[in-house]
């Protein structure tokens, strides 16, 4: 699992010092690496800057008025947003028993001021890519997991159905009326649909965890898009009387790649369909924003809590939970729908509220 130097030199660094001559040294010297850098000269400021912008590495001073470094850092240490982030002490101090400190509230390293800077570069990109490294490896024991889960529970679930009214119809076929056969064929196609959606969630998921997934944005007509899906998803929206709106203009172009698109809006409006009460309406929409279009698909379903809100887009994280009427899913499409969007440029996001509905949104770059 390596890392490739363009994931160091895209990091962002916050450099914590009250001496602005220090400061701009590291400054000029670290951006000619391409670091974004960031900037505090206390205590309280590193801590509420790191809380907001999530650093890659902080360069942090130990002797500064008011809360010095080492209680910066027992601070920083002890907030789930910003444990992770890796620490080094900027100082002058050379004493055995201040460095002990400094690693004893969760510094990793030192570099000593005056420092070298072919040094200080060495070891803020050693531990950058250990940073990296170990995120890396979170996100591909989280991917095993997820796997092996699908593969354990969500894939083999739906056969259960499938082969139990096979099952039946092969051994009482001549005696059960026209009526229990359609309805047992019916569920056998319904669960037949949940395996071949989660396959094609999945072998697309795989594809894109192995890096071979192609890339090929061209100009898309949305309107097109959106009126495609509703009219693939509109007999299963009868089934619960749900009514489907394509509101997006007919001139609405963005610049995406079409197969990676059109999984995305598959799986927004399936999960809205799904989330829906008999009678509701789901319904797609856009707006210009500046470069970008932001796609709106919305429901007046049954919404979503703050806590599971924070944990859809989350590999880590097994979301499933029935529609409303006992529909099944794995969570999976949602993650499908993070990777692509990003991969073309967007983001993704959802407001909701219980018994009120939710709007996923996204945006793509205008064509």
């Amino acid at each position: 699992m390596l890392i490739k130097m363009n994931e160091i030199k895209d990091s962002t660094i916050l450099i914590v010092d009250d001496s602005p001559e220090v400061i701009g040294v590291l400054f000029n010297y670290l951006s000619n690496f391409d670091f974004k850098i960031l900037i505090a000269q206390s205590g309280q400021d590193a801590i509420d800057i790191a809380r907001g912008r999530k650093p890659d590495l902080i360069l942090l001073d130990v002797i500064m008025p008011g809360m010095d470094g080492f209680e910066t850092c027992k601070i920083l240490k002890k907030d789930d947003a910003t444990k992770d982030i890796p620490v080094l002490f900027l100082t002058g101090l050379t004493d055995t028993s201040d460095k002990i400190k400094g690693f004893e509230v969760g510094g990793l390293d030192y570099i000593t001021k005056p420092f070298n800077q072919e040094e200080a570069l060495a070891r803020i990109n050693t531990h950058i890519s250990l940073k990296k490294f170990r995120e890396n490896l979170s996100i591909a024991n989280a991917s095993k997991d997820k796997l092996f889960s699908i593969i354990a529970h969500d894939l083999r679930g739906p056969f259960g159905p499938i082969i139990g009214f096979c099952n039946i119809l092969l051994s009482y076929y001549d005696k059960i009326s026209d009526l229990e056969r359609k309805d047992f064929i019916n569920k056998i196609k319904i669960s037949s649909e949940i395996v071949y959606k989660l396959l094609e969630n999945l072998l697309e998921w795989v594809k894109i965890q192995r890096g071979i997934i192609t890339f090929n944005p061209e100009v898309l007509n949305f309107h097109e898009i959106a009126t495609e899906f509703i009219s693939i998803f509109n007999h299963v929206a009868l089934r619960k009387k749900i009514t489907l709106t394509n509101e997006i203009n007919e001139t609405t172009k963005v610049f995406a790649d079409l197969n990676m698109i059109k999984i995305v809006v598959q799986n927004l409006i399936s999960n809205a369909i799904k989330f829906t009460r008999e009678g509701g309406i789901v319904k797609i929409s856009s707006q210009t924003k500046s470069n970008f279009e932001e796609i709106n698909v919305s429901d007046n379903g049954i919404g979503i809590s703050a806590k599971d809100l924070n944990n859809l887009f989350k590999i880590d994280v097994r979301q499933s939970k029935l529609g409303t009427a006992e529909e099944k899913g794995t969570g999976l499409g949602l993650i499908l729908c993070k990777e692509f969007v990003e991969k073309n440029g967007g983001r993704i996001w959802v407001e909701s509220e219980i018994d009120k509905g939710s709007i996923f949104k996204f945006t793509l770059p205008t064509a």
